[in-house]
């Protein structure tokens, strides 16, 4: 498996995932599914450039509540073993490591059923770190809900720290919890 970065040749596979039930998108689900079938539809170029926005030069983003927040740096990544496995995404704040209240995570990834237990995500988050180091990041934090055990393997298995247990906000789905830390082995060194 490795990861891509999205592309029309690649898109017939996402799509496909999408049909079959897959969403990138754990809180929203099949409703982020059909709009994002319904942007494909309407613009699939279009589409795959919003997928990598390191300048956060996107539209606002709709928090499930309804407000409308500032879309932040980031990118999106496919995993690819000759067919669409999922993706893993990236998003930063510039200079600082702090993400806004609304934003769970600097990473997070999802590999469609059909493709699980094979090591892509582990794989593709120790890519995503190295990555984050590359923006500057001395660390990132990742949730994952208490009862996800696969997930705490894969984030354990590339260094994750437990931070803390708490409960999202109920706008986002009132669920419990993990927060972890994992160090991109960055430093950001003191200039004299």
């Amino acid at each position: 498996m490795k990861l891509v970065w999205p592309s029309l040749a690649c898109l017939p596979g996402y799509v496909d995932a999408l049909n079959r039930g897959w969403s990138p998108d754990n809180l929203r689900g099949a409703a982020a599914a059909r709009e994002q079938l319904d942007q494909i539809a309407t613009d699939a170029e279009a589409f795959v450039a919003s997928l990598v926005d390191r300048e956060a030069r996107g539209s606002p983003i709709t928090l499930p509540d309804g407000k409308r927040v500032p879309r932040l740096p980031g990118y999106i990544r496919w995993m690819w073993d000759g067919e669409f496995c999922g993706s893993i995404g990236l998003r930063w704040q510039r200079g600082t490591e702090e993400l806004p209240p609304y934003c769970f995570g600097h990473i997070g990834y999802t590999v469609v059923p059909w493709k699980r237990g094979q090591g892509y995500a582990t794989s593709a988050l120790r890519e995503t770190v190295r990555a984050a180091g590359a923006e500057g990041l001395r660390y990132v934090e990742l949730i994952t809900e208490t009862l996800n055990f696969s997930s705490q393997r894969v984030i354990e298995a590339n260094g994750g720290v437990l931070v803390e247990e708490f409960t999202r906000p109920a706008a986002f789905g009132a669920v419990q919890e993990f927060r972890y830390r994992i160090s991109t082995g960055m430093h950001h060194h003191a200039i004299p």
